[in-house]
């Protein structure tokens, strides 16, 4: 078993919210992040601003914890919703949250914002957290490393409880025509959680829910990893590195457009890293072992 490397996290992007876009913008917030229209028109500036080639949504990691009960700040114009207060004390009360309805709330208006925005002819990127983010909403992060180290059966069962609704909201995506799903997870990385814990979660649930989403890349659509991600698969031998040629100096984004139906994981790179050019030519496809 080899060694997990860390990605440090380096944003050139607006992520989640910029007050310079938002002052120019006629909107009246946090209402703005309830409502598809303008959560549209944001992420469509937002994406100007930046000189991205793609749209983002949401605008914060708050969404599908939300959709099972959590408690969320919606924020204003200069910071996006984030967690309020935490809704469980032990592992066991996670079990008995609802399943997410797609059909209402706010996470509801992400999709249909995902489709007016791919109706205008934009790219699309929806970002969907991963366990740890999740959880980082519902309960105290104390309960959750002891209930790991206690409970650790009782975890694999919360970890598979939200990774299935995690996958749920990756399927709902597809039908909305979103092109690129971003699956990323920081408050699980090998930093926070150190080696050990790092290669039990990726035994436990990562791998085995990676290869559940592989079977939803397919020619219109291409999952994006978080690096930390990437390398904790890396690293513990469930995955490896497939080069593709591409023209050197294109963009990162851009490259991960141009290879949706060519490759099904992209990871070698944060996709909030905007500017980030493949100065090499090599677009590399991270495919599960």
């Amino acid at each position: 078993m080899g060694e997990i490397k860390d990605f440090n996290c380096t944003y050139d992007n607006s992520a989640g919210i910029n007050g310079e876009v938002t002052a120019k913008l006629n909107l009246t917030f946090p209402d703005a992040y309830l409502h598809h229209e303008t959560m549209a028109e944001l992420s469509k500036a937002l994406k100007e601003h930046d000189g991205a080639a793609f749209c983002e949504l949401p605008f914060c990691h708050t969404v599908e914890a939300e959709a099972m009960g959590g408690l969320v700040n919606y924020g204003n114009d200069k910071t996006g919703p984030r967690a309020k207060e935490y809704i469980c004390t032990k592992p066991e009360e996670l079990l008995e949250l609802p399943a997410i309805d797609f059909t209402t709330g706010r996470i509801h208006e992400v999709l249909l914002a995902c489709r007016e925005l791919r109706d205008q002819g934009e790219h699309v990127v929806l970002q969907v957290s991963g366990p740890f983010t999740i959880l980082n909403v519902l309960i105290d992060a104390r309960y959750v490393f002891k209930g790991m180290r206690k409970q650790p059966e009782v975890m694999k069962k919360v970890f598979w409880k939200l990774g299935a609704e995690i996958l749920r909201f990756m399927e709902e995506a597809k039908k909305y025509d979103v092109d690129l799903i971003s699956y990323a997870d920081s408050s699980g990385g090998v930093n926070i959680l150190g080696p050990k814990m790092a290669e039990q979660v990726v035994e436990d649930f990562t791998y085995e829910f990676l290869k559940k989403a592989e079977a939803l890349a397919d020619d219109k659509t291409m999952i994006l990893l978080c690096p930390k991600t990437s390398f904790a698969l890396l690293g513990t031998g469930h995955a490896k590195f497939k080069d593709h040629l591409i023209d050197s100096g294109t963009h990162y984004g851009e490259a991960c457009i141009q290879m949706v139906g060519k490759a099904k994981f992209a990871g070698q790179m944060c996709i909030k890293n905007v500017g980030y050019q493949l100065e090499s030519g090599i677009f590399k496809e991270l495919q599960l072992i």
